[in-house]
């Protein structure tokens, strides 16, 4: 699923208030952190633990936002540097064996990029963007 900017929450109508206990008066919003400001980029709402998607940031960028399964949010890229093509919110997260670190595997030739610091776990000259992420 890949969020346009005119459909993040920065950009939506807030005129018409949402009926109480509704899933839009409930939802909380993931928020990335891009230069100095915070950007509310989805609803927790459209995110499936262990799963990723795609949302444009304010500055025409890509970011891969991802849920864990223990409910941390986590965004990097989503160009894969190895292919140059924008599928990393496509691929699959996991955790490092030896301590834990949690990690997405692109879709298309499997190197695995740390959520945390957007590190390549496969070829230490690479890395993506990582962004600061919360639930606002």
């Amino acid at each position: 699923m890949t969020l346009a900017p005119e459909t993040t929450l920065d950009r939506l109508d807030r005129t018409a208030p949402a009926a109480a206990g509704t899933a839009a008066a409930t939802a909380a919003r993931v928020e990335l952190l891009v230069g100095n400001r915070w950007h509310a980029v989805c609803d927790t709402t459209g995110l499936t633990p262990g799963r990723g998607v795609a949302v444009l940031l304010p500055d025409g960028r890509q970011a891969a936002v991802f849920l864990d399964r223990a409910g941390a949010v986590y965004a990097i890229g989503n160009q894969d540097p190895f292919t140059g093509a924008y599928v990393l919110s496509r691929g699959l997260i996991g955790r490092t064996g030896r301590d834990g670190r949690p990690f997405v595997a692109s879709p298309l030739l499997k190197q695995r990029f740390d959520l945390a610091t957007g590190r390549c776990l496969d070829d230490a000259s690479v890395a993506v963007p990582a962004y600061t992420a919360r639930r606002g």
